[in-house]
């Protein structure tokens, strides 16, 4: 494919290649004032190893893919692969050892794949000219309501369970989001731990700034609503490039969770990469009225690149004469959202 990373090994051995061509050739019996003949300096002293700097060098290997991967993207439109615009994802969430997070885990395993087909069909019928990726969205790093041992509120899903939420996604030809909800920890700090996943084309990510609270000390999750600033989604949007890159993996899909004003900070520095897609997912419950205005509000209104919209079945539908918005009515939003999350 396209962009890919050389190995660290192959890229030390390209650095040192380098630095050899650059020396004199190793016959050379004259020194020149101040350089090394045969491992040894002008002056009798072994010569010093080349200091070669790895971190530089997977910087501009970086830089390269990145700029390859914006010159593909401006040839063609789009890097192999990607699923927006193309198609509108369509996803369940939850935690699939929960109840109470969402459908994904409230519902028997069978059960719930029945409801999510009908919903499946209900968006091909809406909307025939747009194909429809189904999604599971499982919540995989989730805040906690005790401190735990390192006093960071939050919790990771067994290998296990992250084991069995992929089988569920490859069963029904399902992409799959592990999301993350930090706590007081940071995306910097949890990340890494899902990179093995991440390996997989089906996989992609979310974060949850509601339930993001490093810059708030003593503040319990669910006390109040977290936050993010553009440089924590420009560092998720450089890890997921990275491993799209190492890994010549089509781009990955990236969901942030919004429903204030203040859950995203600095919103206009968020710097896109074609090789992650950003979905704006307005994450908020209540009528209809109220969820268009908080769409046009905190999505519309400070535009990133791709955008989102939730639907609770628990929340929405009450009190009567409140529904869940229909398929019909959540694409005639202006931009109609491309990601569609029922919880």
């Amino acid at each position: 494919m396209f962009f890919s990373l050389l190995p660290r090994h192959a890229v030390v051995a390209a650095s040192l290649s380098l630095l050899a061509a650059a020396s004199l050739p190793a016959c050379q019996t004259r020194a020149v004032e101040g350089e090394p003949v045969n491992g040894v300096a002008a002056d009798g002293a072994a010569a010093k190893p080349a200091v070669i700097d790895s971190a530089q060098i997977r910087a501009q290997v970086a830089r390269r893919d990145s700029l390859l991967a914006d010159s593909i993207m401006k040839k063609s439109g789009q890097l192999p692969g990607a699923i927006l615009p193309g198609k509108r994802i369509v996803a369940f969430y939850g935690n699939i050892r929960s109840k109470g997070m969402g459908i994904l885990g409230r519902e028997p395993k069978e059960q719930m794949f029945r409801k999510f087909e009908k919903v499946l069909a209900e968006w091909r019928a809406a909307d025939p000219s747009r194909g429809v990726q189904p999604a599971l969205h499982n919540v995989t790093i989730t805040a906690q309501g005790t401190p735990g041992k390192d006093g960071k509120w939050r919790l990771m899903n067994s290998n296990a369970t992250i084991e069995e939420v992929i089988s569920w996604a490859k069963e029904h030809n399902c992409i799959l989001f592990l999301d993350v909800q930090p706590g007081h920890s940071t995306l910097q700090v949890e990340l890494p731990k899902l990179e093995k996943y991440l390996k997989d084309p089906i996989i992609h990510l979310g974060i949850d700034p509601e339930f993001s609270l490093s810059t708030m000390p003593g503040v319990r999750p669910n006390q109040r609503i977290g936050t993010l600033d553009a440089k924590d989604v420009n560092f998720t949007v450089s890890f997921l490039a990275r491993i799209v890159s190492e890994n010549k993996l089509p781009p990955k899909v990236l969901t942030v969770h919004r429903f204030t004003r203040k859950m995203i900070s600095n919103y206009k520095n968020i710097k896109l990469d074609p090789r992650v897609q950003i979905v704006m997912h307005m994450d908020g419950h209540g009528d209809p009225t109220l969820k268009k205005d908080s769409y046009q509000h905190y999505i519309v209104n400070e535009p990133v690149q791709y955008t989102g919209f939730k639907l609770f079945y628990e929340y929405d539908a009450r009190p009567k004469p409140h529904h869940i918005m229909t398929p019909q009515e959540v694409i005639a939003l202006n931009p109609s959202p491309l990601y569609i999350q029922y919880q």
